[in-house]
């Protein structure tokens, strides 16, 4: 697979919700961070994160607006689609992805933490509703 089609096949499994499938692509040393936040160093990091990810958001989609490769590097124009409480949450991330043989060895997101302020204030009657409901 190319750098292109693995960052692709990445973001299906972690669509798809198959932590298996994406951990497959994902490199021993991999470095992740949404920039801001504290990053993840090494697998074991990066699947401690995904699975505290996983506690609260039950769907996660990609909408690729541009994706582009330079050699190893891949640079992706997205939203990302978080679904909180069935309440889908949409944020703009461009983000940062290193292949090597075959394995992405860094996911370096960054957003608009003020975008992603007011899709969450937005979101939230429905949200508090949705937790007072159980649905």
């Amino acid at each position: 697979m190319t750098p292109v089609e693995t960052v692709q096949a990445f973001f299906r499994a972690m669509e798809d919700r198959d932590m298996d499938r994406a951990l497959e692509l994902a490199d021993e040393s991999i470095f992740y961070e949404n920039v801001s936040l504290p990053p993840a160093r090494g697998k074991a990091a990066f699947v401690k994160q995904m699975k505290g990810f996983e506690k609260f958001v039950e769907g996660f989609e990609v909408r690729m607006h541009a994706i582009a490769a330079n050699g190893s590097t891949v640079l992706t124009e997205r939203v990302d689609v978080l679904t909180v409480k069935g309440v889908p949450i949409d944020i703009w991330v461009c983000g940062t992805l290193e292949v090597r043989d075959g394995k992405i060895t860094l996911w370096r997101d960054y957003f608009d933490w003020g975008q992603m302020t007011a899709r969450l204030v937005t979101a939230a009657p429905k949200l508090l509703l949705s937790l007072a409901t159980g649905r």
